[in-house]
């Protein structure tokens, strides 16, 4: 099974990137949107992260209070360990399963945002992407998108890999710096390049 482990910074453009690779009619597997669902509802690991972080991760309604959730881990390493030593794991048996079930497929995607940062991805997938773009585009994107300041968004920055780090450990990189046209033809010329490495391989 050849998979693509695909990553990039806030505002890089990796979502739209996988959108792309999805009409190719590549399998996607989000890991962000996996945490969402399993973090959704009456989720079983809701009760486990209430009993980790506190009450106050949860709403009223007993769903997750998200933006609490950020704003402690954020400010808190030791509760972002117990927050990633409860999702991670059924994170990771989530991608496997989805990977499984679509194991005919020439090569899938999984979507990583720290890729780089988080344990086991990097050494599970064949090749790595990072979606990249000069930094005041990432900021600019993202302010737009979420409604931060410039300020929160360069906190979030300052707290995910240097953009230099995380290129020089990238196999490949698609560079997000111009129109939707021109990330297609980008996306495409990396589509036609894994189908290759499948074939080769």
């Amino acid at each position: 099974m050849f998979i693509v482990g695909l990553t990039g910074g806030i505002g890089s453009g990796k979502s739209e990137v996988a959108r792309i690779f999805s009409a190719f009619g590549v399998p996607i597997v989000d890991t962000d949107l996996i945490s969402h669902r399993l973090t959704a509802g009456d989720s079983p690991l809701l009760s486990k992260i209430a009993a980790s972080l506190g009450s106050d991760s949860l709403n009223r309604d007993g769903t997750l209070n998200r933006g609490w959730v950020r704003e402690r881990i954020f400010s808190d390493p030791a509760a972002k360990q117990q927050l990633e030593g409860i999702l991670h794991p059924a994170i990771r048996l989530e991608v496997e399963v989805q990977l499984s079930s679509r194991a005919e497929a020439p090569y899938q995607i999984v979507v990583v945002p720290l890729l780089f940062e988080a344990d086991g991805y990097a050494r599970r997938v064949n090749r790595t992407l990072l979606v990249d773009c000069p930094e005041q585009t990432q900021i600019a994107r993202t302010m737009q998108r979420s409604q931060l300041s410039e300020h929160a968004v360069r906190a979030i920055m300052a707290a995910q890999m240097p953009r230099a780090q995380k290129l020089a450990l990238a196999d490949d990189v698609i560079l997000n710096d111009g129109s939707i046209q021109e990330l297609t033809e980008k996306v495409r010329e990396k589509h036609e390049k894994y189908i290759e490495a499948c074939r080769a391989s």
